[in-house]
């Protein structure tokens, strides 16, 4: 028989191949064709190379891996059965993607214990790498001794031609050579391939120059269908070059052993139907039925499970000698990873009376890290190139650059989107680390694919967004986002705050913080302008997302609204109407996803039903407000792009001034 001839390693290539022909196929639904071309590489990285434990899929030390090229997922699947994870069984891969299966169609971190990072939008997850490799060199930096190494690991990548063609990949990879990653090792499947067909229709750059470009060592494997040792060597050399990452560039044939659907489109995200998987078993001498892994080849890669577990074992012996020797570092390594916080960590963040000096709410925001800062080593972060007007920088705490890894300020340059796809990767690292990114809040609109994700994949993020408003003036309509914090609000999972002054931008990072810890990102939006702290302000009523910060005795005539800069406007407007005989609440909202999670008699005594009158006024969009004015009340919003001027005669022009919110007040209860 055919199967007789061959290896015990195309024994163990073919298996992971046609697991996931196999499921595919019973799904009707899927990319067969990565699998079968990279699964040559995939076995080298897993069977010679990569250091991990299926039966704790979370032992601190472990090398990660990251499949970038998620459709191709059922190649990861079946390398995670075949090694013997728990979270990945035959009957999981026969549910592939069906409901509640642990084998969804692109990798979640969330669903299948073993898969690092949640990718399938192209260039994610090669940019989340290198977030991974940037925190592991933080961890090595900042723990690892002379005598004792505790943090050692490297992270490699499957990408394919569609993660370089898009440009999040672009912006991380060149930082990660700026950075010289030595730990991060990529294997570029090779295969010319996407969904509209050749690459040559609109990709034909030399990517590997590219990268030698950005400061990677690059390598190229001719032959990736069947040159095994030539893998292993580029893989070897890769390691052996400790100040550079590595891009090995590995030319494959998309599913391969197809007799009629390799190197076409039609096997990228199609079964192959099964009289061309009957071709293909006789093409590959698989004479095995569906689903059938031959033991030898089974019982091969489940050494994994005994080689893991005596490499966790070495680790374990390495930790209980640095706990004896480092006991001081030994603790603080424990409570990181551990996930816990400080006890009384967040006394340290700044309350303030009216009587204090009115700050824009990013400045606050500048106090609170540096609050945090020495209590919270975890806190790791930067801003895409606008350190000195997102004010994020850590004061004393230095830049994280080669040969200084140890220290927190992160320089992500212009790549917001690369920042925040890093962002997830540091906080997906399992380190305890609390990764922040900044820009202005209307360049969200450059890396929504990624904060989208920090939601999706239970990232621990914290986006410190400023200028918020059309109140940042001069800039003009381009740099104005009216309709951004409305967008933002809609991703599911996102905590979204606006503060109202240096009270509540504590009780903002509190927040954060806590929701870091939890696995839930938050964005901050602050402002530009200076804002006066309110008497009524507290950090306790932000945890709620909205409370009173005005009231009145009895039931109110009207309720105002507002969220940030906007809320001391009510204030003000307030004082007027009451003076006037009018019996107002102001009620300040900084999130709107906090107040949803508040129980109903919460949310009933800030706004109660029996009050119709409500008036919100925030300088965005009017988009979702309804929900909170009702049919008997309105808004002061901004429902067209601004304009460029001052700051203060954006806000006069748009109606954002006391006159216009008594007048448009008494409007709704006369």
């Amino acid at each position: 028989m055919a199967v007789a001839t061959q290896s015990l390693e195309e024994l163990c290539i073919n298996s992971i191949r046609f697991l996931a022909v196999d499921a595919v196929e019973k799904a009707k639904s899927g990319h067969p064709g990565l699998p079968m071309g990279a699964a040559p590489m995939a076995f080298v990285i897993w069977d010679q190379f990569m250091r991990f434990n299926p039966k704790n899929p979370k032992w601190y030390n472990r090398d990660r891996f990251v499949l970038s090229a998620g459709h191709g997922c059922m190649l990861q699947y079946a390398l995670m059965y075949l090694t013997g994870y728990d979270s990945v069984t035959l009957d999981d891969i026969k549910q592939f993607r069906q409901w509640g299966s642990k084998t969804p169609g692109h990798p979640e971190n969330f669903e299948t214990p073993g898969v690092e990072v949640t990718t399938g939008p192209l260039g994610q997850g090669i940019a989340n790498a290198v977030g991974l490799a940037m925190a592991e060199a933080h961890m090595a930096a900042k723990f690892n001794k002379p005598d004792v190494t505790l943090v050692d690991h490297y992270t490699y990548v499957i990408l394919g031609d569609g993660c370089n063609m898009e440009g999040v990949s672009g912006e991380a990879c060149s930082l990660a050579g700026h950075l010289k990653l030595g730990k991060l090792i990529a294997l570029y499947d090779d295969n010319h391939i996407s969904i509209d067909g050749s690459t040559d229709i609109a990709f034909t750059e030399d990517v590997a120059k590219r990268f030698e470009a950005y400061g990677w060592h690059v390598q190229h494997v001719a032959d990736g269908n069947t040159d095994l040792a030539s893998i292993a060597q580029a893989i070897e050399a890769a390691k052996a070059v400790s100040d550079k990452p590595s891009l090995i560039k590995v030319t494959t044939t998309i599913g391969y052993g197809s007799p009629n659907k390799a190197n076409t489109a039609g096997v990228h995200g199609a079964a192959l139907g099964e009289s061309e998987i009957k071709l293909t078993r006789e093409n590959l001498g698989w004479n095995h039925e569906s689903f059938v892994v031959p033991d030898d080849a089974l019982n091969h890669m489940r050494q994994a499970v005994e080689r893991g577990a005596s490499l966790e074992a070495e680790w374990e012996a390495t930790w209980a000698q640095y706990k004896t020797k480092y006991a001081t570092e030994a603790a603080e390594f424990d409570r990181l990873v551990s996930g816990k916080l400080p006890d009384g960590w967040d006394q340290v963040l700044p309350t303030y009376t009216p009587e204090d000096k009115a700050l824009a709410s990013r400045k606050h925001s500048e106090n609170c890290l540096n609050a945090l800062a020495p209590v919270l080593p975890e806190l790791f972060g930067g801003s895409a190139d606008l350190t000195h007007s997102n004010l994020t920088e850590l004061k004393g705490f230095g830049d994280f650059q080669y040969g200084t890894y140890e220290n927190r300020n992160v320089r992500f340059g212009v790549r917001e989107h690369g920042m925040g796809a890093i962002c997830n990767g540091i906080a997906l690292h399992g380190s305890g680390l609390i990764p922040y990114g900044a820009t202005f809040l209307v360049f969200t609109d450059y890396m929504r694919g990624a904060i989208r994700l920090s939601a999706l994949a239970q990232c621990g993020v914290i986006w410190v967004m400023t200028h918020d408003s059309i109140a940042l003036g001069e800039d003009g309509p381009t740099h104005q986002p009216v309709e951004t914090i409305a967008s933002l609000r809609a991703i599911p999972s996102l905590t979204v705050l606006r503060p109202a002054d240096g009270t509540e931008t504590s009780g903002a990072y509190k927040v954060a913080v806590l929701n870091a810890k939890a696995n839930r990102p938050t964005l901050l939006a602050l402002s530009r302008q200076n804002l006066p702290n309110l008497a009524g302000s507290s950090i306790e009523g932000v945890a709620k997302g909205a409370y009173a910060v005005v009231d009145c005795d009895g039931t109110p005539d009207l309720i105002l609204i507002s969220t940030g800069s906007e809320v001391g406007l009510c204030v003000k407007a307030a004082e007027q109407l009451t003076s006037e005989g009018k019996k107002v609440r102001v009620v300040s909202m900084p999130s709107w996803e906090l107040f949803a999670a508040q129980d109903a008699a919460y949310q009933e005594s800030v706004l109660p039903k029996a009050v119709k009158k409500r008036l919100a006024v925030e300088a965005g969009t009017s988009f979702g407000w309804c929900k909170f004015v009702g049919d008997e009340g309105s808004t002061i919003t901004v429902d067209r792009f601004g304009a460029s001027a001052p700051g203060g005669t954006c806000l006069e022009k748009f109606g954002f001034t006391v006159e216009n919110v008594v007048a448009k007040a008494k409007a709704l209860i006369s």
